[in-house]
């Protein structure tokens, strides 16, 4: 079967959820997962507090790995990843519509996919090509393939940033992974002397599908952060494989 293939290399990484701030604790989380709460947030202190403001949990986590990867850094292309999204915002709103009650346009304007990376950039008054990635239980493998072909095109390099949190209550039953809320950021580059490697094909029929233990931006990440060789995962009909040079 036909596999398709991107490489690239990683000039910088940054993660943050709640109780795991420093790079010590991501490695030790990696080689020893254990749960995620939801008990604090980042400060962001990087970002204007009048925008600050307007980023809830998500977005705060989201932004605050994107400014620990690329501190004062312009002019590089960025792809916020997020499978989700801000879905706590949009059920909030349903509801207000619901009980006839008004809608905030802030927390609106907030809700959409784009909105974290828009307001990232707006902050740092940076024109780069800024975009947004959902794309299910692939959404990270095709925010990759989205970067890599930002670099292809010709950008030195491209910031990746991957973010996701637990649904709530109320569309817990469209949960496939034990999802906990996370956010990380590489700073990606054409290959270097170590190279990460994604590839895809279709999916055998004969080929099992393994239940989801992590979300999927976790199981990445923790492949990186241990340096293991491969990460083979199975999406729908997608097969996809991850590997690394060193």
């Amino acid at each position: 079967m036909k596999l398709s293939k991107v490489s690239f290399s990683i000039a910088e990484y940054a993660a943050w959820a709640p109780g795991l701030d420093t790079q010590e604790a991501w490695l030790k989380w990696a080689k020893e997962p254990c749960a995620i709460g939801t008990d604090s947030e980042p400060g962001v202190r990087a970002m204007p507090a009048m925008l600050r403001r307007r980023a809830g949990f998500l977005g705060k986590m989201a932004l605050e790995a994107a400014y620990q990867c690329i501190g004062a850094q312009k002019n590089i292309p960025t792809v916020f990843c997020s499978r989700h999204g801000e879905v706590s915002r949009s059920l909030e709103m349903l509801s207000a519509m619901a009980k006839g009650e008004p809608i905030s346009p802030t927390s609106f304007g907030m809700s959409v996919h784009n909105a974290i990376g828009g307001l990232f950039s707006i902050a740092r008054a940076d024109k780069s090509n800024n975009m947004a990635i959902a794309a299910g239980t692939s959404s990270v493998e095709n925010a990759v393939i989205e970067a890599c072909g930002l670099l292809e095109d010709g950008a030195p390099q491209v910031l990746l940033v991957v973010y996701d949190c637990p649904l709530p209550p109320a569309y817990i039953s469209f949960q496939g992974s034990d999802d906990q809320a996370y956010s990380w950021a590489w700073l990606m580059e054409r290959p270097g002397e170590s190279v990460l490697s994604l590839a895809w094909s279709g999916k055998s029929e004969t080929s099992g599908q393994k239940a989801d233990t992590l979300a999927a931006g976790l199981e990445v990440l923790g492949f990186y952060l241990r340096g293991d060789h491969a990460l083979e995962r199975e999406c729908g009909h997608q097969r996809w494989l991850w590997s690394r040079n060193a």
